[in-house]
């Protein structure tokens, strides 16, 4: 498989993984399986929560893709798996390290795009229960959170 391709693949699949996390968020962590999902919406002593089991739930495709791409020669399906791998990894750094500071790495960030997304998740956690949600999505931010984070900033430079 040509490297453009495959990166195309890779690529492609990254960024179709914010809409899956999305739908998954809204209507299997705030559905079915709201039962893992619950603590992340409580507070918490420990470092870990039942929430946490979504990382592993969402890392057997991944590897599933990878393995049977690299054992079976077939590389557009091992590029969706590192695809996935890598939103993965973008979702452990924007959610766990820069939202909720489970390692304290981007704490004093002033970056619009991170005071977006971090108000934005704060308006997700607002709701306690699996009801009346926003904000599901991940890396895209909405508008409105944009533009409360600029007219916030403008307000702070006056």
């Amino acid at each position: 498989m040509h490297w453009l391709s495959y990166s195309g693949i890779l690529i492609g699949t990254f960024l179709t993984m914010e809409g899956i996390t999305w739908c998954t968020h809204k209507f299997v962590m705030h559905g079915f399986l709201w039962c893992l999902h619950e603590d992340h919406h409580q507070p918490t002593s420990g470092f870990f929560e039942k929430n946490d089991a979504f990382f592993v739930i969402f890392a057997i495709p991944s590897f599933l893709c990878i393995l049977f791409g690299s054992l079976d020669q077939v590389y557009w399906l091992q590029a969706i798996g590192f695809g996935i791998m890598a939103y993965g990894a973008a979702y452990f750094l924007v959610h766990d390290v820069i939202i909720h500071q489970r390692f304290k790495w981007f704490s004093r960030s002033n970056n619009t795009y991170v005071r977006a997304i971090r108000w934005a998740h704060k308006m997700h956690h607002k709701h306690l229960g699996k009801q009346d949600g926003e904000s599901f999505g991940m890396l895209y931010v909405h508008r409105k959170y944009w533009n409360k984070v600029r007219n916030d900033k403008k307000r702070a430079q006056q």
